[in-house]
């Protein structure tokens, strides 16, 4: 009788993920004026849109979790620390970026 050979080790496929990047820097206002003058004059609004577009409650958009998934989600370097001095400090521009980088990647079709 032939005895069977018994794999205990499967092989692995891997995909690294290349580090990604924001599609517009946090400064780029003249990127997309619309976004940049609802965040200025209307914050909360924006806040909510960006909630509304990663299917999170309204009350989430403007906070550093929102961000800090974000970039982990597109694999974009930065840290906790970041997020959390960009949210602080200059709050309609970060709300501002990330509302332009998700309508950027909707418009290229790899917006989740």
């Amino acid at each position: 009788m032939a005895s069977q050979a018994v794999i205990t080790v499967q092989p692995q496929f891997s995909v690294a993920r290349q580090p990604g990047q924001w599609q517009t820097g946090l400064l780029d206002c003249c990127s997309d004026c619309g976004v940049c003058l609802c965040g200025t004059f209307c914050f909360f609004c924006l806040s909510c849109q960006v909630a509304g577009d990663m299917n999170e409650c309204c009350l989430c958009g403007s906070s550093v979790a929102m961000r800090t998934l974000y970039r982990t989600k597109y694999n974009i370097p930065g840290s906790i620390l970041g997020d959390f001095c960009s949210m602080w400090w200059c709050s309609p521009c970060a709300l501002c970026q990330l509302k332009r980088d998700i309508k950027q990647r909707r418009e290229m079709g790899i917006f989740w």
